[in-house]
């Protein structure tokens, strides 16, 4: 069979699924990724000849691309759920969470991959580097719902807006990898230069030109359309134009895009805050990256079961374990200290720290720029983090969110 006319096929069954599986799922509660990884490994272990190569090694620019397409999908979509205006006080939490926090994970897993799984400082940084930063694809169960709920709680708030800021945030350290592995080759780089221009420049450009972008879009859609009778409230493609335009505007000026397109969507989001065009600009976003993510979820369960976990030891395993179920969660924990959140919301906020699609960029991105020592060995470490995160998450969110629902309830947005 074609594998063209195969994967034609893998994207209407799982576009199909995603219609009927995310209910499903929220009935047993547990994540519908689970579910999606698992169809893909029993659809590789059943018919791996006629299914393309789900290796990433194989096609890394093919997995760069299709997971980068994916993660600025979910920032938008991100930012366009978030009724919470900016300010530095309403927004401690996840501000918190994007520096302290991600911080502290960055230098554990550094720690880590050096002592445990004798990885070299390059190496062992870009994984921390990859798998410091939460995920804004994955993380619907512990997220807040579309635009215009009155209610929310403070942990779906602080996760969703966790995802959609550390995902940019995190950028810096992977250049620093890069940068690393490139001194260790033996050419000269200079560190001052990677602080002004990846963590100063990039970062300012992308914030500046997301909310210009986010600014003037709010400005077409709500001003100049409306007015002249321009677009139709159905228009939600709108979001995914915005998306792609500031991100590609960002790139071209060497701003990071990541940060761009979640500024980018706040700003959109509070310009006409009240207007009900934004449910209809989440909806069509929400279903293009399920469309996306669910072809993903499929690939890796099939990458799974095809040789991605070959390298598997006690030493990756114990890594995991560590990760997921104690440095993030002491990191969380620790940096929410003297914040106004009652005690189950700090330990909710700090366990359900998904990791997901985001890490795999990463991984991809900086393989491509640059060779990193046992680089089958950081996938592998990679692949089975993301495993782990996938089912421990995936089905303790749902039953969490619950508890912690009935226990403290929704508060008002803060105006």
């Amino acid at each position: 069979m074609d594998k063209y006319i195969t994967v034609v096929l893998m994207m209407g069954i799982a576009s199909f699924g995603m219609a009927f599986i995310p209910k499903l799922a929220s009935r047993i509660n547990i994540s519908y990724a689970l579910i999606y990884v698992i169809l893909g490994a029993l659809l590789y272990s059943l018919f791996p000849q006629f299914l393309p190569n789900p290796d990433p090694h194989q096609q890394p620019a093919l997995v760069t691309h299709f997971t980068e397409l994916i993660v600025i999908v979910s920032l938008m979509g991100a930012g366009i759920k978030l009724d919470r205006p900016f300010s530095f006080r309403t927004w401690k939490i996840p501000l918190r969470l994007v520096s302290i926090t991600m911080l502290l994970c960055i230098g554990a897993i550094t720690l880590l991959g050096i002592s445990l799984l004798q990885f070299s400082l390059p190496s062992a940084l870009l994984l921390a580097a990859a798998l410091a930063p939460t995920d804004p694809v994955l993380a619907a169960d512990v997220q807040v719902g579309p635009p215009h709920e009155k209610l929310r709680s403070e942990s779906r708030f602080s996760l969703t807006a966790e995802a959609g800021l550390n995902d940019g945030m995190a950028f810096p350290f992977v250049w620093l990898a890069i940068l690393l592995a490139i001194q260790q080759a033996g050419k000269e780089v200079n560190i001052l230069e990677w602080f002004s221009y990846h963590l100063l420049y990039k970062i300012a450009v992308g914030t500046l030109i997301g909310w210009l972008c986010g600014k003037l879009t709010g400005f077409m859609v709500f001003k100049v359309s409306e007015r002249w009778r321009l677009l139709k409230p159905t228009d939600g493609f709108i979001a995914i134009s915005l998306t792609l335009f500031c991100y590609g505007f960002t790139e071209v000026a060497h701003g990071y895009g990541f940060v761009a397109v979640f500024i980018a969507a706040i700003s959109f989001r509070h310009f006409e805050k009240g207007n009900k065009y934004h449910r209809e600009l989440h909806s069509f976003t929400d279903q293009i990256e399920r469309l996306l993510l669910s072809m993903l979820l499929l690939f890796f369960g099939g990458a799974i079961t095809q040789g991605l976990l070959k390298d598997i030891n006690w030493q990756i395993v114990v890594f995991a374990c560590l990760f997921i179920l104690m440095i993030r969660p002491l990191a969380a924990y620790l940096s929410l200290c003297w914040t106004p959140t009652q005690r189950k919301e700090r330990l909710a906020i700090s366990f359900l720290g998904i990791r997901g699609v985001g890490s795999i960029y990463y991984i991809s991105f900086a393989m491509e720029e640059h060779f990193f020592a046992k680089q089958d060995y950081i996938w592998t470490t990679l692949a089975f983090t993301l495993m782990l995160s996938v089912a421990v998450h995936g089905l303790t969110a749902a039953p969490i969110m619950e508890q912690l629902n009935r226990h403290i309830g929704k508060k008002p947005i803060p105006e």
